[in-house]
Parts: structure tokens; C-alpha cells; sequence
């Protein structure tokens, strides 16, 4: 019961903590609330059995474990005590279930416009995500009490300026679109490749990500939220390929392509079809459009390289960023030379702008082992092992460094 448990708060617990937010209409109380209410069900649950539908116990337990300390804090303050009456009367009823999901919500309350971007993002990361504060900090690249009390002040800034805790009217849903569909993009790649840790996948996150994208499309169907849907698609289609056996990362060009799940791919690349031939596509689309080229290739060999590097040409002009220039690199090099595609990432690493970025040290030592500059190639992956938290990836990188020839002595 205990490892069911565990796995039930791994896959729930964010979902029960937004919606228990929305009932109270308070972060933290509603965090009290849900470990008071798992540890209920830690002690309930094994001797009462598992309840019909086990989320809408935990709310229930939630709620009614918040109202009691409300009551408690509330002997000596008459606001507490019109408060927790206010609970108390829709107690009983149980959480709606409309289209605009609790865990929705959340994030559109997360990516107000009221707060900064940054803290769009980090809270979002630690409330709907599950990401503890120090994964969220390396994330960006700061300190972990400096990120903590970023989230404190936009948890803050929601509760004084009274901002809902809902989906806004459509009219309202465009200026916020942006944050969403990053917040949303952010969500699946820890998924899909955590920030730190034993597992390289996080599949429950992935999924959550994907039907919360499905779910934005049916609210706002604007083209860059099916481009992200069409990209995520694309990605989460290779995920049986990227591990083997022993949970080791398993690279793009040697993964078995019949694992890759064609029934994404296919509904992926109608997407980016039906896109691409629409004025206005965006950054989403673009890096599905070249998901999908990865796609058609059933060999490494044929994948059409020329072609994705004219995709990232096109993406660097409307959404330039250091790690587009670095992908654009790695396709220049597959399409024309190591050498062409080496000399980009020199140019990269001394703008400084991805000096922690494993991935461009080991993108560069990849090129240099092909080029056989092995000392130099030692020295990179020696630097991407550095950085790397991930530990499936430094199994990887250190593989990688252990096939390098030895020096002459």
C-alpha cells in the first residue's frame, strides 16, 4: 500500500494541490492542507481501503483539515472566522469538473501579467510542477533562498491584488497565451528530460503537459498552441528509444526507430502540415516542423539534414537564443562538416552565454572526437560532466569519454 501510495502522490498530488488553491485561495494553506490530507490516507487508506475516487477524497480531507486550522488560528480574529464559516458552507459540495481544469487555472493564475516573467515561471515550476525550490533555482541558475523568495513575494503579490484563481474570459486569454505555452513547454521537458536526478523521464509530467496542451487548444485554438501540441507529440513519440534497459540515454542517431510511437509522429506532423502552410507560424511550429524531419528519417542516415538546418536559419531570425544558434550548429555540422559546425560553437562559447550549458561542451566534444583532436575533445566532455546533474546523462558523457584513446606517453 505504502509504494501504491507513493506513486499516487508522484502522479496526483500537484493536481489535488491546484485544486484545493482554488478552493482556499491560498498557497500555502492549500500545501498544509494536502500533506495533512495524504497523511490521512497514509493511515486511513490501509485499513479502510482505497476510496472510490481517491483525488476527490484527498480535496475533501484537505478542505476540511484547513477549515479546522483556520477555526483554530481564528479564536481572536473575526476576518479568520468569517472565513473559515465561508469554507464551511461549500464543504459538502463536491469540486466542479468544467473544461478549464483546477490545474489549468493554476497556471493561468501563475502567468498573470501582474508579475514578472521570472516569477511566472518559477512559480509555476514549484506549484504546478512538484519541482522542489533547488531544482527550480538551477533551472535558473541563482540561488536557492534567492528563488525562494521570489516565490514568496509573486505568492505575495497574487494574494494583495486579489487576482482569480481561473481560466480568463476568451478575450482576455491571448495577452497571456506566450507565458502559458512556455510554462506548458517547461512542464514537458522536465518530463521528458529532468533537470537532475536518477531517472531521465518523468513520463507523468510529459503526459500531465500534453493533455494540458490539448486541453489550451480546445479553449484558444491559436496556431502556436497546436504547434506546441505537434512538437511535445513529436518529441514524446521517441521516449521507449532515448533508454534502454538499464535506464542509460540512448543518442537520437543510434536509437531503435521502430520503438518511436507512430501514432504521435502521425498525428504530429498533420499538424505542422496544416501549420506550415498558414502565414504566422511561430517558434512551436518551427521546432516541430523540425521534430517531424527527425520523424520521416527511419534511418539516422537519411535524415535530411540541409533541410533542418534551413529550419533553424528561419527560427534564429524570429526567436534567436543562444541554444537555437547551438542546434543550428550541431545541423551545420551533420549537413556540410564537423569543422563548419565546430567553429559556430567556438563563437558561442566566447560569447559566454552558455558558459553552464552541458549540452554545448558536449556537443563541442563531439565534434572534436570526429575530428580527432582527442585531448581537446577530453577537456569538453570533462567540462560537460561538470555541469551535468543529470545522472543517466553524466552515465552517458562518461561513456563517451571512456572510448576516447588514451594519450601517447
Amino acid at each position: 500500500m505504502k509504494a501504491w501510495l507513493d506513486r499516487f502522490y508522484q502522479q496526483e498530488s500537484r493536481r489535488v494541490l491546484a485544486t484545493l488553491i482554488r478552493l482556499l485561495g491560498d498557497f500555502d494553506l492549500a500545501e498544509e492542507a494536502l500533506h495533512e490530507a495524504f497523511a490521512a490516507a497514509m493511515k486511513q487508506w490501509p485499513e479502510e481501503g482505497i476510496p472510490t475516487n481517491p483525488r476527490a477524497w484527498l480535496v475533501s480531507a484537505g478542505r476540511f483539515r484547513a477549515i479546522d486550522q483556520i477555526r483554530r488560528r481564528a479564536r481572536h480574529d473575526a476576518v479568520l472566522a468569517q472565513l473559515a464559516e465561508q469554507l464551511a458552507v461549500t464543504a459538502s459540495d463536491e469540486p466542479p469538473e468544467p473544461i478549464e481544469d483546477d490545474r489549468l487555472r493554476l497556471i493561468f493564475t501563475c502567468c498573470h501579467p501582474a508579475l514578472s516573467t521570472d516569477a511566472q515561471l518559477a512559480l509555476t515550476l514549484r506549484e504546478v510542477c512538484g519541482l522542489t525550490t533547488e531544482e527550480v533555482a538551477r533551472a535558473f541558475l541563482t540561488k536557492p533562498a534567492t528563488l525562494a523568495q521570489r516565490i514568496v513575494r509573486a505568492k505575495a503579490k497574487i494574494r494583495d491584488a486579489g487576482i482569480p484563481y481561473e481560466v480568463p474570459e476568451t478575450s482576455a486569454l491571448a495577452p497571456r497565451l506566450q507565458a502559458v505555452l512556455h510554462t506548458i513547454y517547461l512542464m514537458f521537458n522536465e518530463g521528458y528530460s529532468a533537470l537532475s536526478g536518477d531517472q531521465l523521464l518523468r513520463r507523468a509530467l510529459a503526459d500531465e503537459a500534453i493533455r494540458l496542451a490539448r486541453l489550451l487548444c480546445e479553449l484558444l485554438p491559436e496556431p502556436e498552441a497546436f504547434g506546441l501540441l505537434a512538437l511535445m507529440l513529436l518529441h514524446d513519440a521517441r521516449r521507449e528509444a532515448r533508454i534502454d534497459s538499464a535506464g542509460d540515454l540512448v543518442p537520437l542517431e543510434e536509437q531503435n526507430r521502430s520503438r518511436w510511437h507512430q501514432d504521435q509522429i502521425a498525428e504530429g506532423r498533420r499538424i505542422v502540415l496544416r501549420l506550415m502552410y498558414r502565414r504566422g507560424y511561430g517558434a512551436y511550429t518551427l521546432q516541430a516542423a523540425i521534430a517531424a524531419v527527425h520523424a520521416e528519417a527511419m534511418r539516422a542516415d537519411d535524415t535530411d539534414w540541409k533541410q533542418i538546418v534551413g529550419l533553424y536559419t528561419v527560427l534564429q531570425g524570429i526567436a534567436p537564443s543562444p541554444v537555437v544558434a547551438l542546434n543550428r550548429a550541431v545541423a551545420v555540422a551533420m549537413a556540410h562538416g564537423p569543422a563548419q559546425g565546430l567553429a559556430l560553437m567556438e563563437a558561442i562559447e566566447t560569447s559566454g552565454e552558455l558558459a553552464t550549458y552541458h549540452l554545448l561542451y558536449a556537443a563541442k566534444a563531439d565534434l572534436l572526437r570526429r575530428l580527432e583532436r582527442i585531448e581537446q575533445a577530453r577537456a569538453a566532455y570533462e567540462r560537460a560532466l561538470a555541469l551535468c546533474e543529470q545522472e543517466p546523462e553524466r552515465r552517458f558523457l562518461r561513456r563517451r569519454l571512456a572510448t576516447l584513446p588514451l594519450s601517447p606517453t
